[in-house]
């Protein structure tokens, strides 16, 4: 019996296993529309047996994206492009997730391959927003967000869930990580407003936790929603596991379903202490103390490595990023490493010669 290789339920969905694609950036769309890269770079993962299939960060405005090349799901166009790769994903026995995002003062950069440095508006740059006008290390100093803006992500995240849905996504997750927007009203590091949305943990939780509200109400019952969080800044002052905590029980009170547990992104001088499975800890004691179910992400490389972080009850799924970006067949292959038989598709069932594909 593998915990890897069993099934997990959230609310009235099912997924195979618990081996789930991490949301990763593919730079690779134009005005925020998807095309055949995503349809083969999502669709080959769920071939290769994952149980959920994460898309990247799909911007809920044109303002809202990392990069001018980002994904998007803020007009029906980026809906109908969409489809063809949710269906597949389906088709193919895993479920469709899409992130929903916004980068806040983090975004207007080019892609990484071309520098990953902030472009002009003169470059097909934009001017950024953030919760103060505070800057991220040399990046420009976003223009502060008023009550109007707030109120207008809050109904663009709402909009953006209800086109998730039209597009054929079964789980919506909030990006709340990584120095975007909402982890930039979490913590006081990048949040120097003095209203309501500042100051106090209350206040700063305020914002993400109505963007939050809203996917979650427009979601349907039967279907989950998760939020992914930095579980720390790694930087003295920032956010950290106390409040993350605070912050997994307010949302565990909402309806949301699973945090998904990442760290850093939001101070340039972070600190981090790398090391294989570095952010599992943060996971196990915000699934411990919150009382809510976690996926764990973070050099998570090995089959027996993933078994042993469920085993342990540090998480109830594995988020992979890179180690898929290596193999996308990595669930067959650590299914068949942990003597677990996977069915193939029909299509490349030749290759699978004996009980364990052996």
């Amino acid at each position: 019996m593998s915990h890897l290789f069993s099934s997990i339920s959230l609310r009235g969905l099912t997924l195979r296993n618990r081996a789930f694609v991490s949301p990763m950036c593919q730079y690779s769309c134009v005005d925020g529309v998807v095309n055949d890269w995503h349809l083969v770079h999502l669709g080959s993962r769920a071939v290769g047996g994952a149980g959920l299939v994460i898309t990247e960060a799909a911007s809920v405005s044109p303002e809202g994206r990392i990069s001018p090349a980002d994904a998007g799901i803020w007009n029906d166009a980026q809906v109908a492009a969409w489809r063809p790769i949710t269906r597949f994903i389906a088709d193919h026995g895993s479920v469709p997730a899409i992130q929903l995002a916004h980068a806040g003062r983090k975004a207007a950069c080019a892609p990484p391959w071309q520098g990953g440095k902030p472009v002009s508006p003169g470059q097909g740059g934009w001017q950024t927003l953030g919760p103060s006008a505070t800057a991220f290390g040399a990046y420009p100093a976003p223009r502060e967000m008023t009550l109007a803006d707030i109120e207008a992500c809050v109904a663009d995240f709402r909009r953006a869930a209800e086109r998730s849905l039209d597009a054929g996504f079964a789980v919506a997750e909030v990006h709340a990580a990584h120095g975007y927007l909402l982890h930039e009203f979490l913590s006081p590091l990048s949040n120097e407003r003095s209203d309501g949305y500042g100051g106090s943990l209350a206040n700063r939780m305020r914002f993400p936790l109505a963007v939050s509200r809203a996917v979650r109400e427009v979601w349907p019952a039967d279907r989950p929603v998760f939020v992914r969080i930095s579980a720390s800044d790694w930087k003295a002052g920032g956010w950290d596991l106390d409040q993350s905590i605070a912050f997994a029980r307010e949302l565990k009170a909402i309806g949301i379903d699973l945090i998904d547990v990442s760290s850093g992104g939001n101070a340039a001088d972070q600190q981090i202490t790398l090391g294989p499975g570095y952010q599992v800890p943060f996971s196990a004691a915000i699934r411990r103390d919150a009382g809510i179910p976690t996926a764990a992400v973070g050099l998570i490389t090995e089959p027996v490595q993933a078994e042993y972080i469920l085993a342990s009850g540090d998480a109830d799924a594995i988020c992979l990023a890179r180690a898929l970006l290596r193999d996308p067949y990595w669930p067959r292959h650590a299914a068949k490493a942990l003597g677990v038989a996977m069915e193939w598709p029909d299509q490349y069932r030749r290759c699978d010669v004996g009980p364990l594909g052996r």
